[in-house]
């Protein structure tokens, strides 16, 4: 059962420092920690516990574990380096809500999974939702017309997974069924061959064909036909052993098992039709949700990773959509602008958006609830128009600038280039939050104009007094 803590905010005077002197309320952690809505952080977090008895070891708290996330992803650590910064820094231990130092690791580096598990994407979103009412956004207008401009975009946030080649998987496949063959020996009185073919040539078919740098499509073709019979045999193996003998290995492994049959099964379909794509195809054993994401960029033409659509109101970023599966992004409008609505009460005079959006259902949706879709009009433009065409789209091509800007930081600064998290779920939890960290760096920066405008107001005022005076005696 989690007990909610005390939710006042210890104030600086009464964090305790060993070493003496006291925290600078400047510093950006202490910032941070003023900001973030730990209340409904709190309440999200309990929900995640179902038992009911009062003994028992009490959980981690709240704001530890959500704050130790936030520092992983704000920071671009490791779960390890995560922990190592926080025995270190007291800002972030005031941030985690402790209060007084402490030099020894607050949980085992394991429970960062655990932590992310309990703060799924659909959770985010409500801190996300939250931290958005609380800058205070505009009002709606009175007369209930659109107001506001949402830029729209998509782009994938690539997994940590080797480069798939259909030869590199299947000699994976075989060399997994191999161990757990192994292990499954090992632990029964059973004699014999374990497997019906050598080894040392099935690796060593691999190796000629893998370290070639262009082999002939004949040489792949015949050797992924190898590795595919040699999997078979495996899989054989494992079928025919009694269930009793498969429960010695452990559940990821009969999970890991499970996707073997599938990647077999895809590949062996692929082979015979003489083809390169299939459904739902799988390119790794480890993560097996992870699915090929055409692009068609230059760079990368195809992804590995799940695909995000990312709506941005007001300078703040939210996440429209978040599949693992290929998406048309221009499927995603009408949801987008329902979801500005619920928001702030009106739909977007403007959607900024590039021309997969532009579509026969998104325009007559626009058109109906008088939302101006970037773009050209529709029908043959009038003379008198065409200028006043070429500066709106200018202006929009400017505009839409910053969406391109916020993938860039999130894949540059933050973690969102790569995810490291291997679990779907924990995958979807750590892009999310690398969205919330560029969403509070926003609202500092935010505060900080606020603070330097408010701060040099008087001096402007004077130094323009100090300037007609001098101007009136000329």
């Amino acid at each position: 059962m989690y007990r909610k803590a005390n939710r006042g905010q210890l104030s600086l005077e009464e964090f305790y420092l060993p070493f003496g002197g006291q925290l600078s309320a400047d510093n950006r952690w202490i910032k941070t920690a003023q900001l973030m809505p730990w209340e409904l952080i709190e309440d999200l977090y309990a929900e995640s516990f179902k038992d009911e008895r009062e003994d028992g070891r009490p959980p981690i708290p709240a704001r530890i574990a959500f704050g130790a996330i936030y520092i992983k992803e704000q920071e671009n650590l490791t779960d390890a380096r995560t922990l190592e910064n926080i025995a270190e820094n007291p800002y972030m231990q005031y941030f985690l809500g402790l209060h007084s130092f402490r030099q020894e690791p607050l949980f085992d580096e394991s429970m960062m999974v655990h932590f992310r598990k309990r703060f799924p994407r659909e959770k985010l979103e409500q801190i996300n939702e939250e931290l958005y009412r609380r800058s205070k956004p505009p009002k709606p207008p009175e007369d209930g017309s659109n107001d506001g401009t949402m830029i729209l975009d998509a782009s994938v946030a690539p997994a940590d997974v080797r480069y798939p080649t259909d030869l590199s998987l299947l000699n994976e496949c075989r060399e997994k069924t191999e161990m757990f063959i192994d292990k499954i020996w090992e632990a029964t009185t059973r004699r014999g061959r374990k497997t019906a073919y050598s080894r040392k040539k099935a690796r060593s078919k691999y190796l000629k064909i893998s370290k070639q740098r262009r082999p002939r499509k004949k040489q792949v073709q015949k050797a992924i036909k190898a590795q595919l019979f040699y999997v078979k045999k495996n899989l054989d193996v494992l079928d025919n052993l009694p269930a009793e003998a498969l429960q010695i290995l452990k559940p990821k492994h009969r999970e890991r098992l499970v996707t073997i049959h599938k990647v077999w099964e895809q590949q062996k379909m692929m082979m015979e039709s003489k083809t390169h794509t299939v459904e739902d195809r799988i390119i790794s054993l480890r993560q097996p949700h992870v699915r090929p994401i055409v692009r068609g960029k230059m760079r990368s033409p195809v992804e590995f990773g799940q695909k995000i659509t990312i709506a941005i109101v007001n300078g703040f970023t939210f996440i429209e959509n978040q599949s693992w599966d290929n998406f048309s992004e221009g499927k995603t409008l009408i949801e987008s602008a329902e979801k500005y609505k619920a928001r702030h009460g009106v739909y977007p005079s403007a959607i900024l958006a590039d021309k997969t959006y532009r579509n026969r259902d998104n325009l007559n949706f626009c058109k109906q609830n008088k939302i101006r879709l970037s773009g050209p009009r529709l029908g043959r433009p009038k003379q008198e128009d065409l200028e006043a065409d070429r500066k709106q789209a200018y202006k929009d091509s400017c505009d839409r600038n910053m969406v391109e800007g916020r993938y860039g930081i999130g894949k540059r600064r933050y973690g969102l280039g790569l995810i490291m998290a291997t679990l779907a779920c924990t995958a979807e939890t750590e892009a999310g939050l690398n969205i919330l960290a560029m969403n509070v760096a926003h609202l500092l920066r935010v505060l900080l104009r606020l603070f330097f405008g408010w701060l040099f107001k008087p001096l402007q005022c004077k130094f323009t007094t100090e300037k007609a005076s001098i101007l009136a005696g000329w």
